[in-house]
């Protein structure tokens, strides 16, 4: 019977781990926290979003550096057959807006149950509090682990599934980057996605709270538009979050580590043509034709934004509606179809939902998860150069190469 060491106890880890051991090996699971998944409690603001009904090619698409890599793993196991497993662990699951599957409780701590009941089923000997310091190797392949204690645990194979930097509260602080480049792996720069973004306008302080809906957000950067996207931003005290901040947030931070000028546009009217905003604000001039401006938007904006909207317009809040100009009127609409917000930089990476870069993924097999450069180490989610757009396509891509690095070691 093959010994699998799994290092590493989120869902990748324990996806492998269970596949593992359903495949005849008998596995032991190192998490160096004192309990399995915290970061995965944190997913979907604590309702897990652990998937996405998309079809496999559209999931590929979410993956901007690293698509091509998980056809393999997405087709042995997919949204699809994810759900199906969730099914016969008792977790029902739900699609939402935007295609993503939650459990029906919306609880990620019934996910996490299900999972350890499952590891639990399957023989899995789990140990807590058990830090991985090292991979070790005799004869050109993997040998074993080395813990924080200097204990020496032997195994055939071993999964690294130690994720990525974000969260390190979680247990995700970056270790298993040093054992894989230890072993000969190189890495591919590490840098927050899903994270949100800082901006050099401080009025966004006083807009903090603000959620707006049914927007369009466009990135640019040294004033080319770069990638725009329709949908829901909150304003925070030091900038910008929300899922479409969050999904932008990726080329954001590659544009600011190349030294480029990183801006935001946002069309708060994305709905109405020029012609349809210019009827739309004269029709609302019109009515508060004897009030001062930043009292006639009203019932156009959110009060926290008549300001910053009439100051980027270059417009005094003061001013009379009725001796507004047609020059002044074009300016409002152009700013109230392109309020420019300009980035300085993201939040931490410890504060992002997911890290870019990682382990190399050229040498990385795509259809086993074996190293290329040690033979019997496997790697699964989050370490390898993996990172997707919002929308449960991370965790779909960690349970997918977990299974996939369970499966073919045991084997």
């Amino acid at each position: 019977m093959k010994r699998l060491i799994v290092v590493g106890g989120g869902p990748a880890g324990m996806m492998a781990a269970i596949n593992g051991a359903e495949n005849g090996a008998a596995v032991t699971l190192l998490e160096k926290m004192p309990q399995l998944g915290k970061k995965l409690l944190l997913t979907g603001k604590g309702r897990c979003n652990f998937t996405n009904v998309a079809e496999v090619p559209e999931i590929i698409k979410q993956f901007p550096a690293s698509g091509a890599f998980l056809y393999s793993s997405l087709r042995a196991l997919d949204n699809k057959a994810l759900m199906a497993f969730m099914g016969e662990l008792g977790v029902a699951a739900k699609v939402e807006r935007g295609g993503r599957v939650f459990p029906e409780s919306d609880r990620a701590a019934d996910v996490l149950a299900a999972l350890q009941k499952r590891l639990k089923q399957v023989g899995v000997q789990v140990r807590l509090n058990s830090p991985a310091q090292a991979i070790f190797s005799e004869n050109g392949r993997a040998a074993g682990v080395k813990l924080a204690t200097g204990e020496m645990c032997r195994a055939d194979v071993v999964i690294l599934a130690t994720g990525g930097a974000s969260y390190p509260g979680t247990g995700s602080t970056g270790d298993g980057y040093a054992m894989a480049a230890k072993v000969g792996h190189s890495l591919v720069p590490i840098f927050p996605s899903l994270v949100p973004l800082e901006t050099e306008e401080t009025w966004v302080k006083g807009a903090q709270g603000l959620s707006l809906r049914n927007v369009r957000l466009t990135l640019l950067a040294d004033g080319k538009k770069v990638q725009d996207l329709f949908g829901e931003m909150l304003f925070t005290h030091f900038g910008v979050s929300g899922p479409i901040v969050l999904s932008l947030s990726r080329k954001a931070a590659q544009f600011l580590l190349d030294g480029s000028m990183v801006e935001l546009g946002i069309n708060l009217k994305p709905a109405l043509t020029p012609e349809q905003l210019e009827a739309r604000v004269l029709r609302d001039f019109h009515k508060f034709s004897r009030q001062q401006l930043k009292n006639a938007l009203g019932e156009l904006l959110p009060q926290k934004l008549i300001a910053p909207v009439l100051d980027q317009a270059f417009l005094t809040p003061d001013k009379p509606v009725h001796s507004v100009t047609q020059a002044e009127r074009r300016r409002l609409i152009e700013t109230l179809r392109g309020l420019i917000l300009t980035v300085t930089k993201t939040r931490p990476l410890a504060e992002a939902i997911v890290t870019a870069g990682g382990v190399n993924l050229k040498e990385i097999n795509p259809k086993t998860m074996e190293s290329k450069i040690l033979p019997g180490l496997y790697f699964a989610g989050e370490i390898m150069d993996i990172d997707a757009f919002t929308g449960g396509y991370n965790l779909q891509a960690a349970f997918s190469t977990g299974a996939a690095a369970g499966r073919w070691s045991a084997v």
